[in-house]
């Protein structure tokens, strides 16, 4: 799955398409967004809601579990977020 973040600020990725649905328990975040001091410093969070909207609740039902076994979801202010620390801009 890849999904292309066009907005991020403070690490969190406000606006995000997906360009590919293949494969959901393998997401890849690219970005392509204008990125100022301090958005991108640690891992980028996409919230939870945004990655089922994009792959569908009953394949995220079946993918979030194994996120967060893995450590990939922090919680911020009562809100559920899929951690990228590895993601990559595009030209």
């Amino acid at each position: 799955m890849r999904i292309v973040a066009t907005a991020v600020f403070e690490r969190i990725v406000y606006q995000c398409v997906c360009a590919d649905t293949a494969d959901p328990a393998h997401p890849v975040l690219e970005v392509d967004a204008i990125l100022r001091d301090g958005d991108a410093d640690g891992p980028l969070l996409l919230p939870v809601a945004s990655y089922k909207a994009m792959v569908g609740f009953d394949a995220a039902s079946a993918c979030m579990p194994a996120f967060r076994r893995a450590g990939r979801t922090e919680q911020h202010d009562g809100v559920e977020y899929l951690t990228f620390p590895l993601w990559r801009r595009v030209g």
